[in-house]
């Protein structure tokens, strides 16, 4: 199977925007199709990832709206939803429809449109995602963070600190990043004195609501040179699901979806662990970023946070993680935020990260939808 290569990438600003679903997508859609130097009328395939735009905008249909507003017709067209990981799994079709044979040419885009709704009213559309009697019972997903961190911080005997140093490190990271919604160092004091939201977590455990939009553009790796020097190649992917009520996992501490998946893509590119010279993993919460550093194997069970301590995933440090800022600091909007870890991705194996640029050749994003209930892991590398 031909391996599938990426030839254009784009991200909008991230943050509070005046834009619409719409306008979001066609501004990231543009922005990659001109990175590449690509028509839209060239497109075979368009695929949109988005999670919610009909429950917060009242907008469906986008992939055809954007196929209309690109004037990329007659491309097919498919909206790409898996919750908070539809950007991975957009990922994953976007690599599928190529390495298949089924497209020469595939554009993702992946957005959301989110902070013109109440924190209380963006929580619930989240929240709907959980088991009917989860949810019925009140349980949302910063519930589940603050049970899983009281849990972890138990069970492997963490200081509380060492989750705030994770808010610490990726807001430093995210100062450097242009498209970030905050750019502003925080300190561990300022992160143990604001207010909780789910016990042990505070506001500075938590990602912000966001609106934004990431695009990639897809072909074969033998047809690559055609439209540029200046390309990546996708060498590993996987995808998996874990329970859908989270309470019936035997370890709430172990993402399995995110083991599985990593696996898998591991697989397919023939690489270990200790390959990965730069990841992006999923921060929706801090305590995430302990757990999924643990189950895709760059650390062992209950020594994430010992990891952070001693500034092994600094930007300097052995193992960068988030060197774009993470969710916590860059942003989360929901459809676009998997497609906007494989865009810094990107950059940094192409040496285009700026002020941020790490020494990496092999690299690797975890997106994770839900509270771990389905996760795409990407291994992406230099052509």
């Amino acid at each position: 199977m031909e391996r599938v290569a990426i030839i254009g990438a784009s991200m909008t600003q991230f943050g509070q925007r005046d834009a619409w679903i719409r306008e979001l997508l066609a501004e990231a859609g543009e922005a990659c199709l001109d990175d590449a130097g690509v028509s839209p009328l060239d497109l075979d395939h368009l695929y949109v990832s988005n999670m919610a735009s009909g429950e917060f905008e009242g907008q469906t249909g986008v992939p055809n709206a954007l196929a209309h507003d690109l004037g990329a017709l007659p491309a097919y067209t498919q909206r790409i939803d898996q919750t908070s990981s539809s950007g991975g799994a957009g990922i994953y079709a976007a690599w599928q429809s190529v390495a298949s044979g089924a497209s020469d040419l595939t554009l993702l885009v992946g957005g959301e449109k989110m902070t013109h709704e109440t924190t209380a009213e963006a929580t619930d559309v989240i929240a709907s995602l959980t088991h009917p009697v989860e949810y019925k019972h009140g349980l949302t997903l910063p519930s589940f963070a603050g049970l899983t961190a009281r849990r972890y911080l138990h069970e492997y005997d963490a200081p509380r600190e060492s989750l705030a140093k994770v808010a610490v490190k990726n807001h430093r990271n995210g100062v450097d990043n242009p498209h970030a919604q905050f750019r502003k160092e925080v300190d561990v004091e300022t992160v143990m004195e604001s207010p909780i939201v789910a016990d042990p977590l505070r506001l500075y455990d938590f990602c912000p609501i966001t609106d934004g939009s990431a695009a990639l553009l897809f072909c074969p790796e033998s047809e690559a040179k055609q439209y540029t020097d200046e390309y990546t190649v996708v060498s590993g992917i996987g995808g998996a699901t874990d329970t859908h009520v989270v309470h019936e996992r035997d370890d709430p501490t172990v993402m399995g979806a995110a083991v599985e998946s990593s696996e898998l893509a591991y697989n397919m590119a023939e690489r270990e662990p200790e390959d990965i010279d730069v990841a992006e993993l999923h921060d929706m919460f801090t305590i995430l970023e302990f757990l999924q550093s643990e189950a895709v194997g760059f650390f062992e069970q209950g020594e994430g946070w010992k990891a952070v301590e001693e500034g092994v995933t600094d930007r300097d440090g052995d193992l960068p993680i988030n060197t774009s800022g993470g969710l916590k600091s860059k942003g989360h909007p929901l459809g676009a935020s998997g497609v906007a870890q494989a865009y810094e991705l990107h950059q940094q194996l192409l040496g285009n990260a700026g002020k941020r640029q790490v020494d990496a050749e092999v690299a690797l994003a975890c997106n994770v939808g839900g509270f771990g209930n389905c996760v795409i892991t990407t291994i992406m590398e230099q052509a």
